[in-house]
């Protein structure tokens, strides 16, 4: 009797659920037809594979098997604890950039266009704010999958946040063996043959000591050796923001070769480098066997901070208003926020258009003019790592109206990417020539939601036991365009929300008539 009452169950868990747990398979992928009982089996047969939740067109996100917002989806977190491990260098720079440097290396540093990466860094990373973002990102379009379309860091930002030229040229290094490493640190840091040899050796593998280098800065201008002591800072200044690695502590030898003309080193594309860094540690991280974030967090919390204002905790140092020609990344500083991992997952969830500042830094223009190159679609490189740059998939946040954007580029069969960058024009044109400027921030045409909806999974947290498995398509208002009104209609509706508030309660009359105001600037 007991067998027969628990095969009941088991028959009702899978006609509610649209047989999930029959169907799916160890990857957790299921076939489309199950999603819809009314096609026909020739027809879902000729389907796509999809997953609870999406993607239901595997098409685009074609790593997602592996991706943690699959297991997130499930309840399986990647270890015990649930952030990634992320470390920021920001107190130790803080203690090793000096207020003033010798006017003889000023000059240098100044012209290699790095000096802004001196007062950028946060002095604590809120791991917790910046893995939940991080769960939200996809390699194949660089770019985070929010629960109302695609966003994601973009040249200008990088621009305004740190003020590292985006303009220049890519680097193609050559390899660095530990032999090499001793050689470079003997000519271009002025260190003795046996000391770069014995430093090597400890760092097993062609690699410097942060914490080394930085005494080698400290040794040579004492000594008012300039190029050794110029060149062992601006290596410890890199390695420490837009380079730093998952070592913590290690940068590579390679980038020493970056530096060994202090004349020629302002002709990079110091943004670009910034970002294709960052963009490989995002998909990185995204994957669910990772649990550790490379790259310059500080650019991507900043990031976070300026575009999402009710977002995580934060510290204002000065308004925009006020600002004197400073980095915007300088604008934030660190606040423990309270919110783990898994209690930012439905915030973002329910996170919608009005709570986005689409254009943060129009105020910041008098500093930082907007560069078309912004616009240029086609690979980024930076030594031999190459990404996906797709701005035609976050147009809001140049001020156009989104459209279902192109599939992405495969940056393995890319041949030219030089001079794609060098000739970005016409990408430009291709790019804006099919959209328009939005009449609403964040203006999308039809049936992009519905597009992307079906390739994505922009939702993180399933629903309820007694709501669908398919992620309904959401119907956004236009919202306030004012930033502050947007942001006291984003905070009214989540007050809204937690209570579980209806519009019929009369208690809550007051607020609802002023969230229909808000709505309406």
């Amino acid at each position: 009797m007991a067998s027969r009452r628990t095969a009941k169950r088991r028959c009702l868990f899978n006609l509610w659920f649209g047989e999930v747990v029959r169907r799916r398979g160890a990857d957790g992928r299921i076939p489309v037809r199950t999603l819809d009982r009314g096609a026909s089996s020739s027809a879902a047969a000729a389907e796509p594979t999809g997953y609870p939740g999406g993607p239901y067109d595997t098409s685009l996100l074609v790593k997602y098997e592996h991706h943690v917002a699959r297991h997130i989806w499930f309840g399986e977190e990647r270890g015990p604890k649930k952030e990634l491990k992320v470390a920021g260098h920001g107190l130790k720079l803080n203690s090793r950039v000096p207020l003033a440097l010798p006017p003889q290396m000023e000059s240098w540093v100044s012209r290699s266009g790095l000096a802004s990466l001196q007062r950028t860094s946060l002095n604590k990373i809120d791991t917790n704010l910046v893995s939940a973002f991080v769960e939200r990102w996809h390699l194949e379009t660089s770019s985070f999958h929010m629960p109302f379309g695609e966003m994601s860091i973009t040249l200008d930002d990088v621009a305004c946040l740190l003020h590292l030229p985006i303009r220049g040229i890519f680097w193609s290094p050559q390899d660095v063996t530990e032999e090499l490493a001793v050689e470079l640190a003997v000519d271009y840091l002025g260190v003795s043959q046996s000391q770069a040899q014995s430093h090597v050796r400890s760092c097993r593998g062609s690699y410097y000591k942060l914490e080394w280098l930085y005494d080698i800065f400290v040794h040579h201008r004492a000594a008012s050796s300039w190029a050794y002591a110029t060149r062992a800072y601006l290596l410890m200044l890199v390695g420490s923001t837009i380079f730093a690695d998952k070592t913590f502590t290690l940068v590579e030898a390679r980038y020493l070769l970056l530096f060994r003309d202090l004349d020629g080193c302002s002709g990079y594309s110091w943004g670009a480098a910034a970002l294709v860094t960052l963009y490989r540690y995002l998909g990185d991280a995204s994957m669910y066997s990772c649990k550790q974030l490379g790259g310059y967090p500080t650019l991507l919390q900043c990031w976070i901070h300026e575009y999402f204002p009710t977002v995580g905790k934060r510290g204002e140092n000065w308004n925009p208003a006020g600002n004197c020609g400073l980095p915007r990344a300088m604008r934030w500083s660190y606040r423990q926020g309270v919110l783990k991992v898994d209690d930012l997952r439905p915030i973002l969830d329910e996170l919608t258009p009005t709570d986005v500042i689409w254009r943060p830094f129009e105020d910041h223009r008098a500093w930082r003019v907007f560069d078309e190159i912004c616009l240029y679609r086609g690979c980024l490189k930076w030594g031999e790592t190459v990404v996906p740059y797709l701005p035609d998939r976050c147009l809001r946040q140049f001020g156009y109206r989104q459209y279902v954007p192109s599939p992405p580029l495969d940056c393995m069969m890319a041949t030219d990417i030089d001079v794609d960058w060098i000739s970005y024009h016409q990408s430009v044109v291709d790019v804006i020539g099919s959209s328009s400027v939005a009449t609403t921030p964040s203006e999308v045409v039809d049936g992009y939601l519905e597009w992307y909806y079906r390739v994505s999974h922009p939702r993180l947290v399933p629903p309820h036991r007694d709501a669908p498995r398919e992620v309904p398509v959401p119907v956004y208002d236009a919202g306030p365009s004012d930033p502050d009104w947007a942001r006291v209609s984003t905070l009214i509706r989540r007050y809204l929300r937690q209570v579980n508030a209806e519009e019929e309660d009369p208690q809550f009359s007051d607020l609802f008539e002023a969230l229909h105001i808000s709505r309406s600037h």
